[in-house]
Parts: C-alpha cells; structure tokens; sequence
C-alpha cells in the first residue's frame, strides 16, 4: 500500500510561512530582479560600474554592493536613484 504525501497539496509559500521566513525569502528575490534589471540597463546604455558610481556621487563598492543580488544593504533612496540614472523608474506598493 502506497503512502500518502505529507506535502501533497501544499504550496511553496506556505511552506515559507510555516518557516517564518517568507517575508525574508520575498525581500531577496525583489532585490536580486531589480539588481539584475540595473545591471542589464546599465550594459544596455553602456554605463561601467566606475561611471555609475560617478553619476551617483557614490564609490564604486557602493555601486558594487547595490547590484549585488545577495547584498540586501541598498536603501529604497540609492535604488531609486541607480534607476532614474538607467532612465528607469523604481516603484513600490503597498498591497
């Protein structure tokens, strides 16, 4: 006789719930999509890492820091900011 599966039915997300970590898992992957996003704008305009730190009156470890996907330190201001540089606009929502 087959045993039935615990998880069957189950979800991803309640399965980060249970873990208490959705929130955390939720933070990283919107800030590994816009880091990428600024990374891919920045070579589509063909704006080096030096010339975005120049742009921002910031330092390029800053600039490195803020496209790192796995560095949750960038501030919603500097991300803000990297995106108006790219010709982009960064928006946020309270659902």
């Amino acid at each position: 006789m087959a045993r039935k599966n615990p998880h069957l039915g189950s979800s991803f997300e309640s399965w980060l719930d249970e873990e208490g970590i959705r929130e955390e898992v939720t933070a990283a992957a919107i800030k590994a999509v816009i880091a990428r996003q600024l990374a891919q704008e920045m070579k589509r305009k063909r704006i080096t890492k030096k010339r975005m730190a120049e742009l921002m009156r910031t330092s390029r470890a800053q600039v490195d820091r803020l496209l790192d996907p796995e560095n949750g330190s960038a501030t919603i201001e500097s991300l803000q900011r990297a995106a108006r540089i790219v010709g982009r606009e960064l928006r946020l929502a309270l659902v």
